[in-house]
């Protein structure tokens, strides 16, 4: 697939979510399925493109519904202009190639105590390294997220290079869903 094919233009309304969680000022949208529907994947996935014209970059999260969401941040929702309710312009497309995600400094500590497991991760796809970022971020409480870190460098140590079992998408476990917005 190429980043021409995943190429997608809609027009959405900006939405602003219901719980903050953090001080930083931010909207999103969700997808329209069939923006969705021609990236590479249903979990996380890179894209570069324009919001009114404005170039970013960024990495949708999907919604547990086969679809996507994108976090816009107060500085992107500055340079295009727009805020909250405001109807915006997306021309998208996945990237050719997946940037590398950047690791969790709890991952990377139990990565970098275990040689047999850094030397798997290091050895898998930067597409596999998401999916296990992915699967330990997700965990929504702090003993959940330290057992999956352990799980995961035992994983990796005995040569497992995916994890096996987790769904990216939410659909299956419904452990993914956008925010949800300010009525």
């Amino acid at each position: 697939m190429t980043a021409n094919e995943t190429e997608s233009s809609f027009e959405t309304e900006l939405l602003c979510p219901a719980k903050w969680d953090s001080d930083d000022r931010w909207a999103f949208v969700v997808l329209p399925k069939s923006a969705s529907e021609k990236l590479p994947r249903r979990g996380r996935t890179s894209i570069e493109g324009t919001l009114n014209g404005k170039p970013f970059q960024a990495t949708l999260e999907p919604d547990g519904k086969l679809s996507h969401w994108l976090k816009l941040d107060e500085s992107l929702l500055n340079r295009a202009k727009v805020t909250f309710g405001d109807k915006a312009t997306f021309d998208i497309r996945a990237m050719e190639q997946e940037p590398e995600p950047t690791v969790p400094s709890d991952l990377e500590s139990a990565l970098t105590a275990t040689p047999e497991a850094r030397a798997t991760w290091d050895d898998t796809t930067t597409i596999a390294r998401l999916d296990w970022i992915h699967w330990v971020t997700s965990a929504k409480q702090a003993k959940t997220r330290v057992k999956r870190i352990n799980d995961a460098c035992e994983m990796l140590a005995s040569g497992k290079r995916r994890v096996c079992c987790f769904d990216p998408s939410g659909y299956y476990s419904k452990a993914f869903s956008a925010p949800k917005k300010l009525e």
